[in-house]
């Protein structure tokens, strides 16, 4: 395992100390002894990867009905509970001071030094990670002009028009691949997810590269198409050993150095681990699970367990999942399936960010575009079903699937090539549905683009939507009277503050 994350953990948090601003006339006062003034760019980097890999959105697992809550406060993201419009807010919230300014710090620090290459590029590699899954959930949003408080006292930045946001990312992208160089310093332990592997983050940085590219098909094709044709040629993750993912967590410590989703599910719900003392009444929802049982899935006994007798049972016959409409706990509650403790809830599993899963259910639909030529759509979208069974074996000892169990799936999952290129796409990203979860986060701005899996929103009483599933987060509110002038601006251009405002790569 590599060096304990509490170490990177504690230099960096005092390194970023050290950067909070004194007022004139009270330096003294104002410094702290046993900070660094100047933050270490290995630490600081640490810390971003991090942040932007543990700001996890347990509300979206339920928009995209994979858990649901009898609770309303719990079950926002599955009810749309106009009252709990603000947990909308904390990525926002969360993000700016966090993840982004750590890894302007790195960028600063590194740069305009050809030995540093790599680090730079990696940051900014890091930095379009963390940028696009803000852009993605808010539109426009501060960007250029963002992370600059400390260098530039921009206190108050303006927002980015979201397709300036998807120009700049994907050049950032193009670039910092471009010059990654084998031989020159990485930051090695430092680098939670591939230890400084420099063709591994080639490859990370083309296959976001073609996530954001796909992301385009619906407002811009021809920029879509060309930026996903230099994405594959440049090389994509399509080997479980490139996976982009963070390792490292670990069972005990500091709960920063734990699997995020694991932490977050185990803390307001599945601790106890025995079915019925759920504090905040999380199940998974029956949507996701009866998927997976009509389409005898071998995933269901990896991910799902339903407490019987007091055991923990992964059998296919005892799993239900539990309806997002009740305002109330059923009696039966108990019996419904819930995530498996010796899989998805391990502390020290990988937190997967970028898989060979989704890269090949992506060339799946772009070898239906006809923008890609090395493979079919149907050797990509069973590359992509594999994969995504595959990357169970990482999760503790339940986790793995027989490659026998897997081409059975296939055999009866197989894409209809004869069919229509919108039944074909449906299957795509119904698969994609399946085989990127947990990732929820990716899962709802795929479902926004194309629609698929066809899921049918809640009409619980009280939400905010009109029973819509919503297009869009809320900006904070601090937003309305801390940078209310930019605030104002970014609502005349883009629409309303509102959460079906559909944002520039959002169209029906």
């Amino acid at each position: 395992m590599k060096k304990n994350l509490l170490k990177y953990l504690t230099i960096c948090i005092a390194a970023c100390m050290g950067l909070q601003a004194c007022d004139k006339n009270f330096e003294t006062l104002n410094t702290n002894p046993n900070a660094s003034a100047t933050p270490t760019p290995a630490f600081a980097f640490t810390k971003a990867q991090l942040d932007g890999a543990g700001d996890v959105l347990q509300l979206l697992h339920g928009t995209m009905q994979y858990t649901t809550s009898y609770n309303d406060v719990a079950g926002f993201g599955a009810k749309y509970i106009l009252a709990q419009s603000g947990q909308s807010w904390p990525v926002f919230n969360n993000a700016y001071p966090r993840e982004i300014n750590e890894v302007q710090q790195v960028i600063g620090q590194v740069s305009g030094n050809a030995d540093q290459v790599n680090l730079l590029s990696t940051a900014r590699i890091w930095r379009v990670y963390c940028f696009s899954r803000i852009t993605d959930l808010y539109g426009d949003v501060p960007y250029s002009e963002a992370g600059k408080g400390y260098t530039e006292a921009i206190y108050k930045p303006k927002y980015d028009e979201q397709k300036n946001i998807y120009a700049d990312m994907l050049k950032e992208l193009d670039e910092a691949a471009t010059a990654l160089t084998a031989g020159k310093t990485t930051f090695g332990a430092a680098d939670l997810i591939y230890s400084g592997d420099v063709p591994k983050w080639k490859k990370f940085s083309y296959s976001l590269m073609l996530r954001l590219a796909m992301r385009m098909t619906k407002v811009d094709a021809a920029a879509a198409e060309t930026w996903a044709k230099k994405a594959i040629a440049g090389g994509v993750i399509l080997n479980d050993a490139d996976v982009a993912k963070v390792n490292g967590y670990v069972l005990a410590g500091q709960d920063i150095n734990k699997n995020p989703l694991a932490l977050n599910w185990l803390n307001s719900d599945y601790v106890k681990a025995d079915g019925s003392s759920n504090q905040e009444g999380g199940k998974y929802q029956d949507v996701f699970i009866d998927y997976l049982k009509t389409n005898k899935d071998p995933r269901l006994g990896v991910l799902s367990v339903a407490w019987i007798g007091g055991k923990a049972d992964t059998s296919f016959a005892v799993q239900k999942g539990m309806s997002a409409k009740l305002g109330t706990k059923p009696a039966d509650f108990g019996t419904y399936s819930e995530p498996n403790p010796a899989t998805i809830l391990q502390l020290n599993s990988p937190y997967l960010l970028l898989t060979n899963a989704e890269t090949n259910f992506l060339l799946a639909e772009a070898a239906l575009r006809g923008w890609y030529s090395g493979t079919s759509a149907s050797t990509s979208y069973e590359n992509g079903i594999s994969a995504s069974m595959r990357q169970w074996a990482q999760f503790g000892t339940g986790g793995a699937i027989s490659t026998n169990q897997i081409q059975t799936y296939i055999k009866y999952h197989t894409l209809n090539t004869a069919g229509t290129v919108a039944a074909q796409m449906e299957q795509i990203h119904t698969q994609f549905w399946v085989g990127v979860f947990p990732n929820a986060t990716e899962v709802f701005a795929n479902y926004r683009r194309t629609g698929f899996p066809a899921l049918v929103p809640n009409t619980y009483v009280g939400n905010a939507t009109g029973g819509k599933i919503f297009r869009r987060f809320l900006y904070p509110a601090t937003e309305q009277n801390l940078n209310g002038e930019n605030y104002q601006a970014v609502i005349a251009r883009q629409g309303a503050d509102e959460f079906l405002t559909r944002m520039w790569w959002d169209r029906p």
